[in-house]
């Protein structure tokens, strides 16, 4: 639960960072020499957005996994099951920053 709540937070304090310093990449885009910073900025802004459309899918496909076990008869492996795809729900949370960013191909 601590680690849900500090990713939150620290993805919250992200996105505040990343948009309050909008100004300046974008001011960036219309100059030559300075464009390739503001196109990176688009595109870590747009790798950012799709990295939170990731972990939507991810929570939604683990929730009906997760209800699919619990009408099972066998504690064990039902307990064994959630585990796993708790495992799995956390992995891909965690990768889901790095194949968003290699999506948009943003640095």
């Amino acid at each position: 639960m601590e680690t849900c709540r500090s990713n939150a937070v620290r993805r919250r304090a992200l996105t505040l960072l990343v948009t309050s310093l909008a100004p300046i990449p974008m001011a960036s885009m219309m100059n030559r020499e300075w464009g390739q910073m503001g196109q990176n900025y688009l595109r870590s802004l747009f790798a950012l957005g799709f990295q939170a459309f990731l972990i939507i899918v991810c929570v939604a496909i683990y929730a009906v996994l997760v209800q699919s076990i619990a009408v099972e008869t066998d504690v064990v492996a039902a307990i064994w099951t959630c585990i796993g795809y708790t495992v799995l729900l956390c992995f891909s949370l965690f990768k889901s920053g790095g194949v968003a960013k290699q999506i948009f191909n943003a640095h």
